[in-house]
């Protein structure tokens, strides 16, 4: 197999337009965890190590031109106004209301009133979808944060959706097939989605199903996905990151970018939307490892190990179960970005070191510590392990079988190391580094 023929759109440098800095994608491929190493070490050296930058024809998968502002623009403005709807309102589902809240007065193709679902449920005696509205702020799930005054809270999800056009889902994974059944036949029949939810379903029958196919498949409307570093309280304090928005259709791809992007919160348009989804669902166990690595007091080092072991898995994953993706689409935000960001200060690090220093269930300190909110790496694990079962493929992803056993007690977190002491990543053929050298030369070296 010659890694440079594969690697050699990422490898020859950037594509710069408009300001806009463009990572042309690179083909498709089956790959050992060999193979992986060799790809990602001949990619990164080539990129870094070489100052030329070479001018390819602009790739399919973006869209857009940056204006001086920072602010992404389409070329033509909307000749109706398009209805955005949030249909989520935790604390992701807040911060990204005031993304979308402020930029939706700003422009001109989007109408000002965005609507947002909320749950109802009663807060210090009041309904929140009072308060919200009465206070613009989400005093449960993003306290301290003003909303935009023209995001309203709306109780019933079909009244809240069934005028948009933008229909931005952003619940825990386990609520959005009854979310589904709830608006199907009564929103627009050209509305399209765009999924925040990082997380997989069990898919009937058995092996798992992306959400954002669910939604598709169920609301018979195209669906796009939003997944990067991007956590939330940082997002709502207007930190500058950034995250990949996998869209495959080119007319969509401009609008969802621009009711998304600001000048902090810098978006990324990709074609490859299921490997930009099964990122954001996989670094959720992940994170559970890196958790249970500082609740054992192991380190900096093992966490690395952890880190970069999940990686791997994460991108034999999608070779195995979701062929056709793109390894390019793993230097996203979306990939190691959000893996790192993850495994260092989300939710799921966080409770799986409590996990293992308090000893209570995963269930108890999701109740204690994460107000109402809902923990994905578990379930996810649980739903990838079943796949993994059914292919008989358990052996071959060593660190994630390993999570879910030590969430649903079938290990202790102390047996966590020696399940991944002997990783089919340390097990192979020694890389010859020779080749890696010839190989970057090569990448450099050859035109597209």
């Amino acid at each position: 197999m010659c890694m440079a023929r594969i690697w050699s759109p990422l490898s020859r440098g950037l594509w710069k337009a408009n300001n806009l800095q463009v990572r042309p994608s690179a083909p498709t491929l089956s790959l050992s965890y060999s193979d992986i190493s060799v790809a990602f070490t001949v990619s990164v050296r080539s990129l870094f190590s070489s100052r030329r930058l070479h001018s390819p024809q602009p790739p399919s998968t973006r869209y857009f031109s940056i204006n001086k502002s920072g602010i992404s623009s389409v070329q033509m403005a909307c000749s109706n106004p398009k209805q955005v709807c949030i249909i989520g309102s935790g604390n992701w589902g807040s911060a990204i209301a005031r993304i979308v809240g402020s930029n939706a007065l700003r422009s001109k193709n989007f109408d000002e009133r965005v609507t947002m679902y909320v749950y109802e449920e009663m807060f210090n005696g009041k309904k929140l979808t009072e308060i919200i509205n009465e206070t613009h702020e989400n005093v449960k799930y993003l306290p301290g944060r003003k909303l935009p005054p023209n995001v309203v809270a709306v109780p019933d999800v079909v009244e809240a959706a069934k005028d948009a056009d933008v229909l931005i889902f952003v619940v825990p994974h386990q609520f959005i097939r009854t979310l589904c059944a709830t608006l199907l036949g009564k929103i627009k029949s050209t509305a399209i989605a765009l999924s925040l939810i990082k997380g997989f379903d069990r898919a009937e029958g058995g092996g798992i199903d992306l959400i954002s196919h669910i939604i598709t498949r169920h609301l018979k409307i195209p669906c796009s996905v939003l997944m990067g570093a991007n956590l939330a309280n940082e997002v709502a304090d207007e930190m500058f990151c950034e995250t990949t928005i996998g869209c495959k259709d080119a007319t969509a791809g401009p609008l969802l970018r621009e009711i998304i992007q600001t000048n902090y919160f810098r978006v990324v348009v990709v074609d490859d939307e299921d490997t930009v989804e099964v990122c954001g669902a996989l670094k959720n166990i992940v994170a559970c490892g890196a958790g249970f690595v500082d609740g054992l007091g192991l380190g900096d080092n093992t966490k690395a190990a952890v880190i970069r072991l999940g990686l791997m898995e994460m991108v034999k994953f999608v070779d195995v179960f979701y062929p056709g993706g793109k390894l390019a689409t793993f230097f996203e935000s979306c990939g190691v970005a959000d893996l790192i960001t993850t495994c260092y200060g989300g939710r799921n690090r966080k409770v799986s070191e409590a996990f293992v220093r308090t000893g209570k269930s995963i269930k108890e300190l999701e109740d204690e510590m994460l107000n109402g909110q809902k923990l994905q790496g578990p379930y996810t694990a649980e739903e990838v392990s079943y796949m993994l079962k059914i292919k008989g493929m358990e052996e071959q992803f060593p660190l994630f079988t390993a999570i879910h056993k030590i969430c649903t007690g079938q290990l202790t977190p102390k047996d966590f190391i020696d399940c991944i002491r002997n990783h089919p990543e340390h097990m192979g053929s020694r890389v010859d580094y020779s080749n890696l050298e010839a190989l970057d030369i090569e990448c450099q070296n050859s035109k597209l």
